[in-house]
């Protein structure tokens, strides 16, 4: 009895504290409401996920990540928040780790902003249900990631950012000059800076799966930083030199 005891314990165990979460918050690509160069029509329709660059479109979070043979689409979530316009879930198919991904509607890019640097403080907590599994995400994440437009070229933001426990948040921001534009609130949140980017860059969502495939696999940081730079040279045919310029890590 004992030992049978002994092996639920640790099955329980391994689930509990094997577990990762990222949360990925998408700022929807949108010609309208953003300071962009304007995309194709469809590419850049904010309100419209299934088409849109950073989501329905080939190399957009959710379709990179369905087409993926390493991650399984679980499913697709109702969102109580109107800002939300699509949130889905994924699994890594050889590791307990669970991904969450939410499309902001691309006119509020802003609250996309302030969502994602305040679930790097360890803040808002987003409790999902699977089955009759319970996840939290936000906050209790253990690494977030934002994918879109650098909307801090445009605006600034007031809101204090401070960190709510001593729990570590690795953080990979793919915007253009996201470094220089993001450090200043990063910083106040405590989060490391796993990726992020010193120059203009195509924020497309295979830099983010490799990084993670790294991450998922306890690499260094400079070796995941290694993988972000080699995905964005295998799409982008930018040369190794100027992809490790873009892509870095740490302040």
């Amino acid at each position: 009895m004992k030992q049978i005891i002994t092996i639920v314990f640790l099955c329980i165990s391994f689930a509990v504290f094997g577990q990762k979460k990222i949360h990925v918050f998408v700022a929807l690509c949108d010609n309208v409401n953003q300071g962009i160069v304007p995309v194709p029509k469809s590419l850049g329709n904010g309100q419209s996920p299934r088409t849109n660059l950073y989501w329905g479109a080939l190399y957009g979070m959710k379709t990179h990540f369905k087409r993926s043979k390493d991650w399984e689409f679980v499913k697709t979530l109702p969102s109580n928040n109107p800002k939300i316009l699509e949130r889905i879930v994924f699994k890594h198919k050889t590791s307990n780790t669970y991904l969450l991904a939410d499309a902001y509607d691309g006119k509020y890019i802003k609250q996309t902003t302030i969502d994602f640097l305040q679930a790097s403080s360890g803040s808002n907590p987003t409790e999902i249900t699977l089955n009759t599994k319970k996840l939290s995400f936000g906050g209790n994440s253990d690494l977030v990631a934002y994918i879109g437009h650098d909307g801090l070229m445009e605006f600034s933001l007031d809101t204090k950012f401070s960190p709510k426990n001593t729990k570590k948040r690795d953080a990979i921001i793919l915007a253009c000059i996201s470094k220089s534009y993001f450090k200043p609130y990063l910083r106040q949140t405590g989060a490391n800076p796993l990726v992020w980017s010193t120059g203009l860059m195509s924020p497309e969502a295979y830099t983010l799966k490799w990084a993670i495939d790294g991450w998922i696999l306890n690499e260094s940081d400079a070796e995941i930083r290694e993988r972000a730079a080699k995905a964005y040279h295998k799409y982008q045919k930018c040369g190794m030199r100027g992809a490790r310029g873009l892509l870095v890590t740490g302040y």
